[in-house]
């Protein structure tokens, strides 16, 4: 215990060993003991500072990594619900193939690209995320101008697909507008019989 006139501080790492004291004990005046240097409490200060940013730094990757496993969880999840939806639009694409039995070579086609959907969604069911990412980014540095051709045409698609799912929604949006336009509630007293005597 410091008594009255004693300044001691505990630094953990300043001289290697955790919780070393550091400071002046028994400064005060006729102790005869010397007084800290300002040269030591820059280094004090400075020892305090990198402490702080180690810690700092740790507790970051700490929150990265966590951050990084959440968002990996969740995009797992999302890519088996993606598989799922691409196996079952390779089983209606196989059923509406079997209705073309008078047209073999168009059954065919239709049947080829069920199995290339299907090779696909069990290649998302069992790879992971991170499998999936590191071949994408292989391909595109093997081909970016393939790459960047594909990344363009699948943004067209998608910006065709959003816009035309806007028009329908702004299409039902004003049939539902006219619709509640064109009921008009019955007034009092008339019993719906307007012009009858």
């Amino acid at each position: 215990m410091a008594e009255a006139g004693q300044t001691s501080r505990t630094v953990a790492g300043n001289t290697g060993t955790p919780g070393a004291t550091i400071g002046t004990t028994g400064a005060g005046p006729g102790t005869g003991a010397k007084q800290a240097e300002p040269g030591d409490l820059k280094t004090i200060a400075s020892d305090v500072a990198s402490e702080i940013a180690h810690t700092a730094a740790e507790q970051s990757r700490g929150l990265l990594q966590a951050a990084r496993g959440t968002a990996t969880g969740f995009v797992d999840q999302r890519k088996d619900t993606a598989a799922q939806s691409i196996a079952d639009l390779a089983s209606s694409l196989r059923e509406t193939g079997n209705t073309f039995e008078e047209q073999p070579s168009l059954k065919a086609f239709v049947g080829s690209a069920a199995d290339g959907l299907d090779q696909l969604a069990t290649g998302l069911k069992e790879r992971s995320f991170a499998d999936i990412y590191a071949d994408v980014e292989a391909l595109a540095r093997r081909q970016p101008i393939t790459f960047g051709a594909g990344a363009a045409i699948a943004g067209f698609l998608l910006a065709r697909f959003i816009k035309s799912s806007a028009e329908e929604l702004s299409e039902a949006n004003a049939a539902r507008a006219r619709a509640r336009s064109n009921v008009r509630p019955r007034t009092a007293g008339t019993g719906g019989m307007a012009g009858t005597t």
